[in-house]
């Protein structure tokens, strides 16, 4: 496990980082909300509406969430790819680690629209544009970031660390 846990730790402070730079432009710059009020949405999925006037305390808290379901979905990903040598195999090239994030991102946000959050909120998803935006979204922002800090070890190269050059010498 120890030769695991520097991907997944990667892996899930990436995607969460990206995640959350990609939603917090979503909201802000094309959606005319705020990112407070991101995440205290995010909040408010288990804690209830009143989040949403909760202030930095739900803020807080749906920072966190967020940090959990990254962390989770990295786990997820982590666990299926250290069992599964087919996928092993699949992501040994950047257009298979692409095809995975393709399947792999849309898959993450149909079971939280669908099934996760629906649980707590006691409300069907609504599926609209929006909708669909995280639907692609996902896969570049969420699922790529997860496979390819799974997939593609750090190259040490002295003391500098080159995930790039190793990606795109496959």
């Amino acid at each position: 496990m120890s030769a695991w846990l520097p991907r997944l730790i990667r892996a899930w402070l990436l995607t969460a980082l990206i995640d959350c730079l990609f939603s917090s432009v979503l909201v802000s710059v094309f959606y005319g909300s705020s990112v407070a009020r991101l995440w205290q949405g995010v909040a408010s999925v288990p804690l209830g509406s009143s989040a949403l006037q909760g202030g930095t305390k739900t803020v807080i808290i749906g920072l966190a969430l967020h940090l959990a379901v990254a962390l989770t979905w990295s786990t997820i990903f982590l666990i299926l790819y250290s069992a599964s040598g087919w996928l092993r195999g699949l992501t040994s090239t950047p257009g298979g680690i692409v095809g995975t994030a393709v399947v792999y991102g849309p898959l993450i946000w149909m079971t939280m629209s669908l099934l996760l959050i629906p649980q707590f909120t006691h409300r069907p998803a609504t599926i609209n544009y929006r909708w669909w935006v995280q639907w692609f979204g996902h896969i570049p922002f969420v699922a790529l970031p997860i496979v390819t800090s799974i997939a593609r070890p750090a190259v040490r190269v002295g003391n500098t660390t080159r995930e790039l050059e190793s990606l795109v010498s496959g």
